[in-house]
């Protein structure tokens, strides 16, 4: 990612897609494929729409512990979305420069999911007793950054694993990867020529031989029509359960964001055209199909 300066925030940024591009292997794929295309010069000139993460429910985690760090340094809360059959919340928030990416946080409302499964849930992060952000030197960017990489909680057993993945995989997802990035986003819209089409741009991430997420169609369109969305299926990672058992589970994914010129700006110079100036926020019904993008139905396809 390129900012204009560095600071605690961008060394966080960095450190966290450094890790999230090593675990998925879609993201040099993809980026090597644009420079080729000439797209791109480099990884840092790809915008970076906004990057997402999934957090547990209980005390001491979630959302409330886990937006301290973003809030820290400026950004700004913003809307609220509830997904019911996924039993998720979430909240977006705006980045204080405009060169920084949106952050998209969800929760697992864990107290929704049935008692075998809380049961499994609370065996595991029961051990967080206190709000572990509270320990950190928020601007110290090498201990935030090393924080996302730390297991707050223990292995899970093979077992624990699928009886969660049978009720909720976002509950599977989150017991194994915990604060891992989820994902991180391509700005289809800063893109030249075609390639700032979703269409074209999902050809081409196809040609590289990338599957789409397609819940609810490849293109995932907000009810306005100004914000379009896409995502690959998930990388799979070799996972190592507590007993020593190994599966290959879902892992991150990369997702691509179209953001139409709002009708009042569109007599605007495009060489003009600031973030302001776009559909901003995001869609709960786009959002809602973009989470299946590490669902084992996409995996399997």
């Amino acid at each position: 990612m390129k900012f204009t300066e560095e600071t605690p925030l961008t060394q966080i940024l960095d450190a966290l897609f450094t890790t999230y591009e090593e675990r998925v292997p879609d993201v040099r794929k993809i980026t090597q494929g644009m420079i080729r295309a000439g797209m791109v010069k480099s990884q840092t000139e790809i915008i970076n729409d906004h990057i997402a993460f999934r957090t547990m429910g209980v005390p001491n985690l979630g959302i409330a512990s886990f937006e301290k760090i973003f809030l820290a340094h400026g950004y700004t809360k913003k809307d609220f979305y509830h997904f019911e059959a996924k039993k998720l919340d979430a909240y977006w928030y705006a980045p204080p420069r405009e060169d920084l990416p949106r952050i998209f946080i969800s929760e697992l409302k864990v107290n929704l999911l049935s008692p075998e499964v809380q049961q499994i849930i609370y065996k595991y992060t029961h051990t967080v007793s206190s709000d572990p952000v509270d320990r950190l030197d928020l601007n110290n960017s090498k201990e935030v950054a090393a924080f996302f990489q730390i297991p707050l909680w223990s292995l899970p057993t093979l077992e624990d694993y699928e009886a969660l993945l049978n009720e909720s995989e976002y509950a599977a997802w989150v017991i194994y990867n915990r604060y891992y990035l989820n994902h991180y986003t391509i700005s289809v819209h800063d893109l030249p020529g075609v390639y700032a089409q979703l269409e074209s741009f999902n050809e081409f991430v196809k040609s590289l031989g990338i599957q789409l997420n397609n819940a609810g169609g490849e293109i995932k369109t907000s009810g306005d029509g100004l914000l379009r969305q896409s995502s690959s299926v998930a990388n799979q990672v070799e996972a190592q359960f507590a007993e020593g058992a190994i599966k290959k589970i879902s892992g991150s994914y990369v997702e691509f964001a179209e953001r139409s010129i709002l009708p009042e700006f569109k007599e605007l110079d495009p060489l003009a055209l600031l973030r302001k100036h776009r559909r901003e926020g995001f869609e709960a019904s786009n959002a809602d199909k973009i989470f299946e993008s590490t669902f084992t139905s996409q995996l399997k396809k």
